[in-house]
């Protein structure tokens, strides 16, 4: 339970401060505001971004129960998560996030929100190859390595059926 409230608190503040009070900044210096009415754009965005956040949940639901973690870098999964959207790509919580961002763009129709997010994207890969993978390799060894071997970084490996 207590792991439960770590990643609670810990995945709030992140999330928060990266996936919306700096996005509400950006759009507030960028002028944009709510769209008065919804149209095609609008409806897009706020399914994308639902979508995204659902991955990112998902992910972090992943590192509590079967990680026996948080997503925090100070405080990682013990266990090494490959089931759930793990099972798929390898760092789905971050294309949760960037779907989120991507839908946010898209329902406030912003370059500049896009531009974060995709900014956000290449810092994540930047993250994942310099810190992450290594970090991984060496807490969790051969697993890990075969677990790169089956399972791409970014995009979703899919088997087919037998």
């Amino acid at each position: 339970m207590f792991i439960l409230f770590r990643a609670l608190i810990y995945a709030s503040l992140f999330i928060g401060f990266l996936f919306v009070y700096l996005p509400a900044r950006l759009l507030a210096w960028s002028g944009l505001v709510r769209p008065a009415t919804l149209a095609w754009p609008q409806v897009a965005g706020a399914f994308v971004c639902a979508t995204g956040a659902a991955i990112a949940l998902w992910c972090v639901g992943s590192f509590i129960f079967i990680g026996k973690g948080t997503p925090a870098p100070f405080d990682p999964p013990r266990r090494l998560v490959i089931r759930g959207p793990y099972r798929l790509v390898r760092n789905p919580m971050y294309i949760g996030a960037a779907f989120a961002l991507a839908g946010a763009a898209l329902f406030y129709e912003s370059v500049p929100l896009l531009t974060y997010g995709a900014a956000l994207l290449l810092l994540s890969h930047l993250i994942v190859v310099f810190y992450e993978e290594p970090t991984l390799r060496r807490s969790f060894g051969p697993d890990y390595e075969a677990y790169c071997r089956h399972v791409r970084r970014w995009w979703p490996t899919v088997k087919a059926a037998r």
